[in-house]
């Protein structure tokens, strides 16, 4: 690997695939570096231009609010009956998530609040 200050000074914004593959390999050489090292610093400043560049080019998009709320409940456990108190009934649950009904911005409060899902997801913006 090239010494640290040819890969600082070499840093600019990246631009091609090649260039992010470089930049991928440099932080694979740096991820374990000790802390509050000048490897440290040259991993933050090359993940920046890392996450720059993949912000623009693989962006991925929020899921619907219907499967934010269906993700949630699986990687936390919580059962179907569990979310009555969010929803108003268990009835109503089976409609939300069977797209049936719609969320309201009651529930999607109520969601926010207990379950901690984004306001911004739960509206689907």
């Amino acid at each position: 690997m090239e010494n640290l200050e040819t890969i600082k000074l070499g840093l600019k914004p990246i631009k091609t695939k090649e260039q992010y593959q470089a930049y991928l390999k440099i932080i694979d050489s740096l991820v374990d570096c000790a802390e509050d090292s000048p490897e440290e610093e040259t991993l933050e400043l090359v993940s920046i231009l890392v996450e720059d560049y993949e912000s623009k080019h693989y962006a991925i998009e929020a899921p619907d609010p219907i499967e934010a709320i269906k993700i949630k409940i699986e990687e936390e456990g919580i059962k179907r009956k569990d979310l009555a108190q969010y929803f108003g009934s268990s009835s109503r649950v089976s409609e939300v998530l069977n797209r049936k009904r719609p969320l309201t911005l009651e529930m999607m409060r109520k969601l926010h609040e207990g379950l901690g899902i984004s306001a911004k997801t739960l509206l689907g913006v």
